[in-house]
C-alpha cells in the first residue's frame, strides 16, 4: 500500500540521528511500514561514515511487467539522487530487492543535509511509482489500431502493494482504466465510503475540473474483468474507476498521475478516519449539550423558591392531603361538642332552674 508522504518517516528519522550524532553510534535495525515495505539499516561503530540501506515491498504484477525485478533505470534515478553519496550494492542483502551504501561524510552540511536525507528516505515511492510509470509508456496512446488488433495489450493487469488492496489497470480506445475493488470491514465505513464515492462522481462532472480524470463507480466489476480472482471481485462498496487518456501522462502529469492513483486507498481510508472522527466529535458535543440541558431543567425543578417571604419547602412540609384535613376537623367538632356537653347552661327566664345538660 502506498502512503500520503514520499518519504519514509522512521528512515529519515534514523539517517539524521546518525548524521547528527557527536559520536558513532552502532545501529543494526529491521522494521516495517504498512505491512508490506521493510527495511533494514546498519552502520557501524568502526566507520561510522558508511551507512547499508536494504529495502523490498511486494511487487506482484501480471501481464508486461516483471514481478520482482526493479527497472534498470530506477538506478540511475537513486544514483543522481546525491552523487557521490549513494552506491547500490550488487548483490543486495539477502531477502532484500535494494541494497544502498551511504557516504555520510560526503554529505554537505548544513540544509542541502536534510535535502539529501529526504531524498534517500523516499527511495521505497520511487520503486513503487517506477513499476506503474513503466506500464503507462508501454502502453502507447497513440498507435490505438495496432492496440485494439493485439487482444493482448488489453488485458488487465493486476497489481498488488498490498495482499489485500489490488486494483487493475486495462486499456481502452484512446485511454487507460483503473478500477479499485473496495472493501471494508466495518458497515459505518462502508456507509461513509459510499456517501464519498457518490460526491466523487457528481464533482468530477462538473466543467471547473474536466480535465481531471474522469471517475465512475459500480457495484459489479467491468467487464473487462472477468476471469479474474473471484476474492478480488468480492467487494462491500463496489468498484471506482478512473480514465486516464494521453494528457494525464505528459511530462510532470505522469508522476502526479501516478501517485495519485498509488495513494487512492490510503486517501479513502484518511477521508473515511477523518469524517468518523468529525461525527463522533458532532454526537459527544451534542450529547454534552442534552445533558447540560437536562441538568440544568432538574435543578430548576430541584431548586428553592418563595412565597410571601416564605420557604416552598416549609409550605410543602406544612401541606396535608385532604382527607386527613377532612377527619381532624370532623374530631375537632366532635370534641367541641362534648366540652359543651360538660358544661353548665344558663337559659334566660329560666335562672330558678337549673340542670346538667349531658
Amino acid at each position: 500500500m502506498a502512503y500520503l508522504k514520499r518519504s519514509s518517516p522512521t528512515l529519515k528519522e534514523t539517517l539524521l540521528k546518525i548524521y547528527r550524532a557527536e559520536k558513532p553510534i552502532e545501529i543494526d535495525q529491521h522494521f516495517y511500514e504498512f505491512g508490506s515495505i521493510q527495511y533494514h539499516i546498519k552502520c557501524s561503530v568502526l566507520d561510522s561514515n558508511i551507512v547499508y540501506i536494504s529495502t523490498s515491498t511486494l511487487l506482484e504484477t501480471q501481464g508486461t511487467v516483471m514481478s520482482n525485478e526493479i527497472l534498470s533505470d530506477i538506478y540511475e534515478v537513486i544514483k543522481n539522487i546525491a552523487v557521490g553519496v549513494i552506491d547500490i550494492v550488487d548483490p543486495p542483502r539477502l531477502g532484500f530487492q535494494l541494497t544502498l551504501k551511504l557516504h555520510l561524510d560526503n554529505i554537505p552540511r548544513g540544509k542541502e543535509a536534510i535535502k539529501i536525507i529526504t531524498k534517500i528516505s523516499e527511495i521505497q515511492a520511487l520503486i513503487l511509482s517506477s513499476q506503474l510509470k513503466e506500464m503507462l509508456k508501454r502502453l502507447n496512446f497513440q498507435d490505438n489500431s495496432q492496440a485494439m488488433n493485439n487482444n493482448n495489450n488489453n488485458w488487465p493487469i493486476r497489481i498488488v502493494y498490498h495482499p489485500s488492496e489490488p486494483f487493475y489497470v486495462f486499456r481502452q480506445p484512446e485511454k487507460i482504466t483503473a478500477v479499485f475493488p473496495m472493501n471494508f470491514k466495518d458497515d459505518s465505513d462502508v456507509v461513509i465510503a459510499m456517501s464519498f464515492f457518490q460526491e466523487l462522481v457528481e464533482v468530477g462532472s462538473q466543467k471547473e475540473i474536466e480535465k481531471a480524470p474522469q471517475c465512475s463507480w459500480s457495484p459489479v466489476p467491468p467487464f473487462q474483468l472477468r476471469g479474474e480472482p473471484v476474492q478480488d471481485l468480492t467487494t462491500n462498496a463496489g468498484f471506482v474507476s478512473f480514465d486516464i487518456t494521453s494528457r494525464h501522462v505528459e511530462g510532470k502529469r505522469l508522476d502526479k498521475t501516478v501517485w495519485n492513483l498509488l495513494n487512492f486507498y490510503a486517501y479513502v481510508k484518511y477521508h473515511i478516519k477523518c469524517s468518523r472522527g468529525y461525527i463522533q466529535r458532532r454526537m459527544r458535543k451534542r450529547m454534552d449539550s442534552l445533558v447540560k440541558q437536562l441538568n440544568n431543567t432538574r435543578l430548576e425543578e430541584e431548586a428553592p423558591q418563595k412565597e410571601n417571604g416564605r420557604c416552598k419547602y416549609v409550605k410543602e412540609l406544612v401541606k396535608v392531603p385532604k382527607g386527613k384535613l377532612m377527619m381532624q376537623q370532623r374530631c375537632k367538632d366532635m370534641t367541641r361538642r362534648v366540652r359543651i356537653s360538660k358544661f353548665r347552661i344558663k337559659i334566660n327566664g329560666c335562672a330558678r332552674f337549673r340542670f346538667n345538660q349531658r
